[in-house]
């Protein structure tokens, strides 16, 4: 359920390689990101709700972050950037594949949406701070995880909100987000190497570290009957919050 690699020196180049071959049929939702597809409307409702929560909004509002500036770090071809631009924000995007980013501008081109894709590294952008800061399915893909937090920290405005998103490393996970995921083609081979996740209680150490405050997590669990949905069971994955601490 890996989301693209973010472009900084954190960085394997080898995740970079492995995500933009998947560029071409990113936008599928048959294809080979299909997971994405299913997971992205989970992570929305989250986030969508966090928004209204942290900045008081109206709850109705179909634009609730209109006068904001958003980032999203390893957005692939655009699965999160774009509902962020039509919830009203400027949204600014990076990825370390460049496949994955002349994807999404011709996507977005199609879909009428102004965002400013960007391939490189993140420390290398001089991109400044931003209202909220988004990495979903990034994480875990990370070699130097303490550094790229903190890389996230510095990007995210006073008063801002932070969203992030990981597989926690759990038996569970080691079973279905590798194994079998894998074996059944859920995701592509490669994608995932179990011992890369993190916990929550590891993460919520990278963000203090960091100067942010985690706020409460929530998982991302399936079932036959729901399919991906909002949990309080985190075996899988979980999304978080953070804000400056």
């Amino acid at each position: 359920m890996a989301d693209a690699t973010v472009a900084n020196a954190t960085i394997r180049p080898g995740e970079a390689a492995h995500f933009g071959a998947l560029a071409a049929d990113w936008w599928d939702p048959k294809g080979r990101s299909a997971m994405l597809h299913r997971l992205n409307p989970v992570r929305l409702a989250f986030i969508r709700e966090a928004i209204d929560l942290h900045w008081a909004g109206d709850i109705e509002s179909r634009a609730p972050l209109a006068g904001k500036c958003a980032l999203d770090i390893g957005c692939g071809a655009g699965l999160l950037a774009e509902p962020l631009a039509r919830l009203g924000a400027a949204v600014t995007a990076v990825d370390a594949a460049s496949e994955n980013i002349a994807a999404a501008k011709a996507h977005a081109a199609g879909a009428g949406l102004a965002i400013d894709y960007r391939h490189g590294e993140l420390g290398e952008l001089g991109l400044g701070q931003f209202d909220l800061v988004t990495s979903l399915e990034v994480l875990e893909h990370v070699a130097d995880k303490p550094a790229f937090v903190a890389a996230l920290a510095r990007h995210l405005a006073p008063g801002g909100l932070m969203v992030l998103s990981t597989p926690n490393r759990t038996p569970q996970s080691a079973l279905l987000l590798v194994g079998a995921a894998e074996a059944l083609g859920a995701v592509p081979r490669g994608t995932h190497t179990w011992s890369d996740f993190v916990t929550p209680d590891e993460l919520r150490e990278l963000l203090t570290d960091a100067g942010l405050a985690m706020g409460a997590e929530r998982g991302i669990a399936f079932s036959p009957a729901r399919g991906l949905h909002l949990s309080d069971d985190m075996a899988l994955n979980f999304i978080v919050t953070a804000t400056h601490a």
